[in-house]
């Protein structure tokens, strides 16, 4: 793992305003991510999980503070510059897979590349490459309905790798699976970090999913409580 800096924040809060209320959601956070780091953060409900997530994708935006993504500072870019930054470099896997029905998984991984000056040659030997990586030769023609939960899942994995993004965000990647397929997910995520150095940050409440990650940050109220490096393993099947 590269000591490297991938992600910085300084000072960093977010606030959203309602009526006449203001409520805080994160609240000067301070954070630094290693270049091919796996990073889990864990917290309860509303404690700012998945808004610092959203910060450090380009998907919201900080009230203070700056977001410094792969040296570049995500508050310095118009909208359409971060819609294009995120293209280019993001990867997204969500709980709820976001697959269209009625594309088949090749086409599904392909909508990415489309964006993109690709030729369709070209298009169609990354999908098959990341079909192949996340385990779904075979399954090129096949549409959601005719997948498992966890086929889904690695579909829509492909889908975030297909554009070779250097960062994968993920928002409770196991969360509507089963602990063996969660599993078999978690397997593909620590190869993606460890084998093709993709730096991660993951969302989770699982603990047990947490333990895949190198190092958990954990949030409360927005602020930082506890940041564990430990020993990214596999926990004993159950």
């Amino acid at each position: 793992m590269g000591a490297a800096s991938s992600i910085e924040l300084r000072s960093v809060s977010k606030e959203y305003h309602r009526d006449a209320f203001t409520i805080p959601v994160l609240v000067d956070l301070d954070l630094s991510v290693a270049e091919g780091e796996f990073l889990a953060l864990m917290g309860p409900s509303g404690s700012g999980k998945t808004t610092l997530l959203n910060l450090i994708a380009g998907l919201d935006r900080a009230t203070h503070g700056e977001v410094i993504v792969h040296d570049q500072d995500l508050g310095l870019l118009s909208e359409a510059q971060i819609t294009r930054w995120r293209a280019d470099n993001v990867g997204f896997i969500f709980q709820t897979y976001n697959l269209i029905p009625v594309l088949t998984a090749a086409e599904n991984v392909e909508l990415p590349l489309l964006l993109t000056s690709l030729s369709r040659k070209r298009r169609r030997q990354n999908v098959a490459t990341a079909l192949r990586i996340v385990g779904l030769e075979g399954r090129e023609h096949h549409y959601p309905r005719q997948l498992s939960g966890g086929q889904e899942q690695r579909v829509a994995i492909a889908r975030a790798i297909v554009t070779d993004p250097y960062l994968l965000v993920a928002d409770e990647p196991t969360g509507d699976l089963d602990r063996t397929t969660a599993g078999e997910i978690l397997d593909l995520l620590q190869l993606l970090n460890r084998e093709f150095e993709k730096t991660i940050v993951m969302v989770t409440h699982d603990p047990l999913a947490a333990l895949r990650a190198s190092r958990t940050l954990h949030l409360d109220k927005g602020r930082l409580v506890n940041d564990v490096i430990q020993e990214a393993r596999v926990p004993a099947a159950s």
